[in-house]
């Protein structure tokens, strides 16, 4: 008992505490009082703020306990991540503004309707300003600044708070990835000493693979604003088109040795569909930015480093949309306190600098809300004229074999209030042939015409030639669909059916009921991928056609094109009443037309029984991970087959190939990164495996290891001799170098459909992303190579000169052979983001297809 009581006393004396213990006192401006009925956050969480790195239950129960005490403030659970964590959406203004929340809305929406918007009284009108915080979980000082945030717009009295709130509302958002957030706080308070350690060196300071800063997939979720692939962003993007804040922060953290960061940018790498007047705002906002930080003797900079470019970004996209976002960068500490060049960055001082500018930003935001409105009124006016003086009347985009790319397009852009609907009847223009319930109908007279002129937008030609993200995104090229422009002598009304409101990927249809033989399906659907996968895992047995049949149906002949499914009954353990009934779940589920068959004599082609039926094996999938290894990339495989086709797949730490058994896995995956460290015995084990008959994927860097382990026989391609100048400015050798980066840009490609890779494919022409510069010859087996950039590669985006001579007629991906078993090689990343779409079935085809590549045809 007495060793308890000396315990206990010891705790008492020797907190685990920061260098300095920071007290709510010290964070808050002392020009305004505090109501102590609103709960400060020591008084719920525990602790003072950033004496912990705030953990997101905390974060939450904090921001519920004072919604629950002021009668200001109201919260919107609006989203819940992967692992069921909320995302919450404080509204913070007058008892008053509250009640008449709804005319207030009216109005400010009113905004973007020119027909109205000039009648509107702006001096009357509240500005609405949203404050957003960590994207980046591991970048934690925005989140823990909005329980200041919260407590100083919930608490503080007196005249300068009741101006700001009078004339504003201000939305919250302490979180923006609660998963990311709550994984970062988890490794930094599990190393928090009492005696606080600063030495770099420490591994507070070094998260282990896969670190905070994202989601539940590994993906980096500040690029996912336009994507809208995962909960996070979905429901983000939905209260931004509720809300329409005139001013939206993106509050981040960048590298310790670092000061502090606030827009605007570089101005040369802003976006040219941006107009000036939303960088000549940003800047008048950034002075009271500057006021803040100089009266605390702070560091920063504008107008270097970051850019304005990509709309899919937390600090871009509003741009696109009548909005100001700013991006803020602080000099992370990376935990509670770290030595840099500028001494020692403690944890508190990281939150009292997003603070201060969360607040300069409302300040700013109040003083110039008359400028923001009119920005807003102007914006969407400039944009009309503009929209009805184009040439383009509409766009139409579609694919009438894949139903599911369609509602993916359309649920992609439903969430950025864009209006269309479905084609009305079939069209076609310049030999391109669009069907009835088969494509979108996009009108370019409407209100968001900016954000679609930014979508559709193909662009080779860039102020600049450096960018911090990719230098396009076109979404008919990411999607693989055709589309076409309509002018005003094309489009007509009606070419508009049914406005798209809500899309639902389209149920498919079991065509003929129950059959007593066999039942087929195309591999051009979507999710056909997932329909195959339900079968195998069943225990159906199943074939895949390597040549094209067309059989007997209920519908009457039907074709039925290269990497068609066949299901035949007569060969089956599994009971054909179950099989029928997963077929119909599929047929509901995926999106996926399949027909009864009741004859295994074909009308055409190969009959049901021909080898050219081949037999297929149940993927069972491995990925490598780990130190060196994309994260990114490996989520992106990770949330393809896990969220869209149902496949498990096992993640193995690379370090611990040595000890897995192989054995359990008939593919297995390298994505981007580095494998150099990988025992002499586990590559043995895994080219051991790969002869047995295995198939390894490789993507991207890990192709290039493949070579080395002499795997693949491949030669870099060689560049041209140039003259390198003998002196050149040292200042332009940032922008020299640069300019050969590709940082993300679109080519013009063309793929095999015949070839197991490009089954399900019905045109040979499709746009490939890259982002890299590896550039190989070609194989010398002419059927090793179904997929290669054209000898007129490019289709968007910025490239090099020299690199555009490069890239020219080279491969994307191939295949090689390696004893019995495929090497097949993706050189450009097939699964970008998980909203390149149109290369998705690249990567089904390898696991699937894989293993039945002939050898004559491997490199």
């Amino acid at each position: 008992m007495m060793k308890l009581i000396k315990l206990f006393l010891l705790i008492l004396l020797f907190p685990l505490s920061a260098i300095s213990q920071t007290t709510l006192h010290d964070y808050l401006p002392g020009d305004v009082t505090y109501n102590p009925a609103i709960p400060t956050p020591a008084e719920v969480i525990g602790h003072e703020v950033g004496e912990w790195h705030i953990t997101h239950d905390k974060l939450v129960q904090y921001m519920y306990a004072v919604a629950e005490a002021s009668d200001r403030v109201t919260i919107h659970e609006y989203a819940r991540t992967y692992e069921g964590r909320p995302l919450l959406l404080l509204a913070i203004t007058t008892p008053e503004n509250h009640v008449n929340l709804d005319r207030i809305m009216e109005n400010h929406h009113a905004l973007t309707d020119p027909a109205g918007s000039g009648n509107l009284d702006l001096e009357t009108m509240p500005v609405i300003v949203n404050l957003g915080n960590s994207v980046h979980g591991n970048e934690p000082s925005g989140s823990n600044s909005s329980l200041l945030s919260a407590y100083y717009f919930s608490a503080a009295e007196g005249s300068k708070i009741d101006e700001i709130l009078n004339n504003a509302i201000v939305l919250i958002d302490p979180s923006l990835n609660p998963d990311g957030l709550n994984r970062f706080a988890t490794w930094v308070n599990m190393h928090k000493s009492a005696t606080t350690v600063t030495d770099p060196a420490s591994r507070e300071f070094s998260e282990v693979w896969p670190n905070g800063r994202t989601n539940h997939y590994w993906f980096d979720l500040n690029r996912d604003w336009m994507p809208v692939v995962h909960p996070e962003s979905r429901g983000r993007i939905n209260m931004f088109h509720k809300w329409r804040p005139n001013v939206l922060t993106d509050h981040h953290e960048m590298g310790t040795n670092a000061t502090y960061f606030f827009q605007p940018g570089i101005p040369d790498r802003t976006h040219p569909l941006t107009p000036q007047i939303n960088q000549d705002l940003t800047a008048a906002i950034a002075e009271f930015h500057a006021d803040a930080l100089d009266d605390v003797q702070a560091l920063y900079y504008t107008k270097e480093s970051f850019d304005d470019f990509y709309y899919g970004k937390g600090s871009t996209y509003p741009d696109v949309f009548g909005t100001i976002g700013i991006l803020f960068e602080q000099a992370s500490s990376r935990g509670h306190a770290q030595e840099s060049v500028h001494g020692v960055v403690e944890f508190p001082f990281t939150i009292r600098n997003q603070f201060l500018t969360s607040l300069s930003t409302v300040d700013a935001s109040v003083a110039l809300r008359t400028e923001l409105h009119e920005y807003r009124r102007s914006f969407y006016r400039d944009m009309q004229n503009e929209a009805s003086n184009v040439q383009t009347r509409a766009i139409v985009v579609g694919d009438y074999n894949d139903a599911g790319r369609n509602f993916h397009l359309a649920d992609l852009l439903s969430h950025h209030n864009v209006e269309m609907y479905e084609l009305a009847r079939d069209l076609e223009v310049d030999g391109k042939e669009f069907k009835q319930g088969g494509a979108i109908v996009i009108p370019t007279e409407q209100t968001e015409y900016k954000f679609i002129e930014a979508m559709f937008e193909t662009r080779i030609e860039f102020p600049d030639s450096l960018f911090y993200d990719i230098s396009t995104w076109t979404l008919p090229y990411a999607f693989n669909m055709p589309y076409t422009e309509l002018t005003s002598g094309q489009f007509n009304q009606n070419l508009l059916g049914d406005l798209i409101v809500d899309p639902q990927l389209p149920a498919g249809e079991l065509v003929g009921g129950q059959s007593s033989y066999a039942y087929m399906f195309e591999w051009d659907e979507y999710y056909a991928p997932r329909t195959l996968y339900r079968l195998q895992n069943l225990g159906v047995r199943t074939k895949v056609a390597s040549r094209p049949t067309a059989v007997m149906t209920a519908d009457g002949t039907k074709e039925f094109g290269f990497g068609s499914i066949l299901v035949s009954l007569g060969i089956q353990d599994v009971d054909e009443d179950r099989i029928y009934e997963t077929l119909q779940r599929a047929a509901e589920e995926d999106g996926v037309h399949i027909y009864s068959i009741s004859r295994g004599l074909a009308a055409a082609g190969v009959d049901l029984g021909s080898p050219s039926m081949n037999n297929l094996e149940k993927p069972s999938v491995a990925i490598l991970a780990g130190p060196g290894v994309s994260n990114l990339e490996v989520g992106e495989i990770w949330h393809q087959m896990d969220q869209r086709y149902r496949i498990p797949l096992t993640i193995i730490d690379k370090h611990r190939l040595g000890n897995a058994d192989l054995s359990r896995y008939n593919r297995i995956i390298m994505t981007q990164g580095n494998y150099n460290d990988l025992s002499d015995g586990a590559v043995s084990d895994l080219k051991r495996w790969v002869r047995q008959g295995g198939v390894l994927i490789v993507q991207r860097s890990a192709v290039n290891w493949a070579i080395n382990q002499d795997m693949i026989s491949l030669n870099q391609k060689e560049r041209a001799e140039t003259h390198q100048a003998q002196h050149l400015p040292y200042a332009d050798m940032q922008a020299t170098r640069g300019a050969q980066v590709i940082g993300g840009s679109i080519f013009n490609g063309r793929i095999d459909i015949t070839h197991p890779l490009g089954y399900g494919y019905k045109r040979s022409d499709i746009h490939i992303f890259r982002n890299s510069t590896n550039f190989l010859e070609k194989p010398e087996n002419p059927y090793a190579n179904p997929l290669y950039i054209t000898d007129d590669p490019l289709a968007s985006g910025y490239i090099s000169n020299e690199n555009l001579e490069m890239v020219a007629d080279t491969p994307s991906a191939f295949v090689s052979g390696y004893g019995s078993g495929r090497i097949i090689s993706f050189i450009d990343n097939p699964n970008f983001r998980a909203f390149w779409y149109g290369k998705n079935k690249l990567f089904a085809n390898a696991l699937f297809f894989g293993d039945t590549i002939s050898g004559a045809s491997t490199n």
